[in-house]
Parts: C-alpha cells; structure tokens; sequence
C-alpha cells in the first residue's frame, strides 16, 4: 500500500464539520429551552446513567468546557478520516461506547459529560496505531499528535481538577490503545526501498558485501580485470622502429 491509499475527500471535512456542529446545536438548545441535559450524562453503576454512554458525548456545561472539547475534536475526526478512512466509524462508535461503559464502572458518584473521553479515544489510538505501522507518515502523525495534546496524559489521575472527569479520560485512553493493537490497517510499504530490502536480494552478487569475508572482516579485493572482446591473440602487434637521424653538424662538421 503507498500514498495513493491516503486520499481527500469531502468527508475529510464534513465529519469534523457536523459533528462539532451538533455539539454546538445541542448546547444551543439547552440553553434556549432549558432542557437540563446533564441529567442525561453519565451516572455510574445506575441503570439510569447508562443512557449517558450514548449521550453524554454531546452535552457540555459551559461555554468553556465545550470550545475546549471542539478544537481538538475538529482536528482529531480530521486527520482519522484521511489517515484510517476504513476504521472511522469503527473508532468512534465503540470508542464511545466502550469509554463510556469504562467511565460508568470507575467513576464518582456524579454526573460524567462532555465529548472529552471520545478526544482521549482520538489521541490515543492516533498515537500507538502510528507507532506500531511503523510507517513514516503516520509516525508523524503520531508525533504532531504527542506534541499537541501530549499534555492531556495529566488529566487521567485523579486530583489534578476535581471538576473534570479523569475516569472518562482512562476509559478513553485505554480505549484507543486496545483499538490499536486490535484494528488491522494495511501492510504500507516505504516509498524508497533499498537494495538489501528487496526480496531477490543476493549478498554474492552485491560488490559492497564481497568486501567482506564471512567473519564480517574488511578485505581490500583488487580491482577487477576489464573484460575484452576475444583473446590476446587478436590484438595486433604493434612494433615501433626508431631510425637515427644525424644532426647537421655531424653531416658537415664546418657548418655553424
């Protein structure tokens, strides 16, 4: 598989687009018609609260929590749909449920919102996925991710804010990591693919390796003889003859 395997498409776009679209809407409509949807988060361990693993994603609690929750999740759908268009939905439908189910086992007697477990799912699976293919494209997919949202790894122990959800933060984290290891990509293969890469590959017929003996010393081979058409007999012999010519002095020694 080559880089003809990463195409744009409308999609590239119009996912991040409307699923940020919806957070937006949803908020927007909670505050005009007083909707009260954080009863509609997670609960853990109450049957009630297992609605929230389909709609918490969507509700936010303030302005702030949800511009937080936007960019990164703009950037993050982005770069999955170019890069993985085959696992995208696979991703993010079971990343939100799994992440959910996770936060609703471990987490606090209160209400978990927000789409930040999805973002950690993002972040998560993003990162290893590119590591593990071990191709150059998506390993540096999996660094800008590392240097961008590196910091969120903080956010996964409890303490360090008592305001956000640290268990959906785990749940998501490990999430995409367990979606890492077991979503299969393509077998990508390097642009440039070097002599001793190649699966006709013979060390004997390689002038480099021949410098080498079998111990891995250095040996300093003459040069090879040019090859030459026929036998040494086919060259004709070239006889050179030289004739003494005296100088005028010698033919006329009274000559100045």
């Amino acid at each position: 598989m080559n880089e003809n395997h990463f195409k744009f498409s409308p999609s590239v776009v119009a996912l991040p687009v409307f699923s940020v679209l919806a957070l937006w809407v949803v908020f927007w409509a909670n505050l005009k018609f007083g909707l009260q949807l954080a009863d509609y988060g997670i609960y853990p361990r109450t049957f009630q609260g297992l609605r929230g693993v389909l709609f918490s994603p969507f509700i936010h609690g303030d302005l702030n929590h949800l511009f937080n929750n936007s960019v990164p999740l703009f950037i993050l759908l982005a770069a999955l749909r170019y890069f993985y268009r085959e696992l995208t939905f696979r991703v993010l439908i079971f990343g939100v449920l799994f992440s959910g189910l996770i936060t609703w086992a471990i987490g606090r007697d209160s209400f978990h919102i927000g789409a930040s477990a999805l973002i950690y799912v993002l972040v998560a699976f993003i990162f290893l996925k590119g590591i593990l293919t071990r191709y150059y494209r998506l390993v540096a997919l999996s660094l800008m991710v590392t240097l961008i949202y590196g910091g969120l790894v903080w956010y996964i122990f409890p303490g360090v804010d008592e305001k956000i959800s640290w268990e959906g933060h785990l749940g998501g984290l490990i999430t995409g990591f367990v979606f890492a290891f077991l979503y299969k990509t393509p077998d990508y293969q390097k642009l440039i693919r070097y002599e001793w890469e190649k699966p006709d590959y013979n060390p004997q017929h390689d002038k480099f390796m021949q410098r080498f003996d079998e111990n891995g010393n250095f040996v300093n081979l003459p040069p090879p003889e040019p090859e030459r058409e026929g036998t040494s007999t086919d060259i004709p012999e070239i006889k050179y003859v030289y004739q003494f010519i005296p100088s005028r002095k010698e033919e006329d020694p009274d000559a100045d």
